[in-house]
């Protein structure tokens, strides 16, 4: 009997000692130590980027405040990569005239609440923007100064280009894609829209790479245009690419200036295109090229008029001349216009559809597609002609 007591006591204390040491270890765990899957060490409160003016820029881990000087293109690549406009607190007034006649504003009504006074176009008021508070400030890259600016100032300011890779629009997409996928890596898309962005220029290529030279339709790119003012893409602009891109020919790829230059109709006599593309850097439309609207140019002389080969380029999320989310289904536009018979199995409407829901996970109505390639006169507002 009393053998059986010292083994029943012998097995009391060791349940009780097991039971002491399985609560001690979980009251270790639920503060935090050794835990597998918990850290003891305290989440970073800034990241540290390479900006595309190759520097080095701190910027808040957790960023909720955003607002953009002179990169106009890309609120609208903000609102689209996180599915949502609430974090961007400014943004530039071209910027939001792009908002208020395309499906940005349509789809993401809250940016049209954005800030544009604190800047006019070619200057920043620091005070103005300080007032936005915010966390980071996007500027273009090549302004040197505004970036210097900004940076005295106190602003986590980082450089975004659009000329870095030779104005070639989807590759520029790509890099702005991977740049805020590393500042926001919640809302990584880097991948998925380097895949389908190269995927639709490589469906491009493909079906252009064997037309014959002869045969390569001859684009003019009418940038901007007003009664003073006659601009369009030499070889270092965009122009030059979206002509190469979808295998026709830039007629005014013998001019050299970077960016933008300015022509006279001589000039469009002797190069004498087959095929204009307006972008919405301006507000005129074919018609205004078929009936002579502005004084001062006569277009009749044109091949490109006299055949009604005259088309104004797509406003998605923004003006698609430039790099931006609609740049794949631009692209596909542009060859089915320059190429019909190329393309003639490509169903665009259906092609923006279903970028937009594969990439973004947006989903466009037949109607908000079609308004991508049929964009609003007064979404060419908001330029000046300097």
């Amino acid at each position: 009997m009393k053998s059986f007591l010292s083994k029943k006591n012998k097995t009391l204390k060791l349940l009780v000692l097991m039971l002491a040491l399985a609560m001690s270890m979980t009251a270790f765990a639920s503060c935090g130590g050794g835990g597998a899957e918990e850290s003891s060490e305290p989440a970073a409160e800034t990241i540290t980027v390479t900006d595309h003016a190759d520097k080095q820029v701190e910027v808040p881990a957790d960023i909720q405040r955003i607002a953009v000087c002179d990169i106009y293109p890309l609120p609208s690549v903000l609102a689209v990569f996180f599915d949502s406009a609430d974090k961007i607190v400014g943004m530039p007034e071209a910027s939001m005239t792009a908002a208020q006649n395309g499906l940005l504003g349509q789809l993401y009504p809250e940016i049209l609440n954005a800030d544009t006074g604190y800047y006019d176009g070619q200057n920043v008021n620091l005070e103005e923007l300080a007032k936005l508070e915010p966390d980071v400030v996007f500027y273009s890259a090549s302004s040197a100064e505004i970036g210097e600016q900004l940076t005295n100032a106190g602003f986590a300011a980082v450089g975004i280009s659009v000329n870095k890779w030779n104005y070639n629009c989807i590759e520029t997409l790509n890099n702005w894609i991977s740049l805020l996928s590393q500042m926001f890596p919640d809302s990584d898309k880097a991948e998925i829209v380097e895949k389908r962005s190269n995927e639709m220029y490589d469906m491009v290529q493909e079906r252009v790479k064997d037309i014959p030279d002869e045969e390569r339709a001859n684009a003019f790119f009418l940038f901007q245009y007003s009664d003073t003012t006659l601009l369009t893409s030499g070889q270092q602009f965009f122009g030059q690419w979206w002509a190469d891109a979808i295998g026709a020919k830039n007629v005014a790829t013998e001019l050299s200036t970077d960016n933008s230059v300015a022509v006279n109709m001589e000039q469009v006599y002797s190069w004498n295109p087959d095929l204009i593309f307006m972008t919405n850097f301006n507000t005129y439309y074919p018609d205004d090229l078929y009936n002579n609207t502005v004084e001062g140019y006569d277009w009749s002389a044109v091949k490109a008029v006299q055949d009604k080969r005259v088309f104004k380029m797509p406003l998605g999320m923004y003006r698609s001349y430039t790099p931006g989310v609609d740049c794949p289904v631009t692209l596909l536009w542009m060859a089915k216009t320059a190429y019909p018979e190329k393309f003639e199995d490509v169903d665009v409407i259906a092609e923006a559809k279903a970028y937009y829901k594969e990439v973004f996970g947006i989903d466009l109505s037949d109607e908000q597609a079609q308004s991508i390639f049929e964009p609003v006169q007064s979404a060419g507002g908001g330029f000046s002609y300097q």
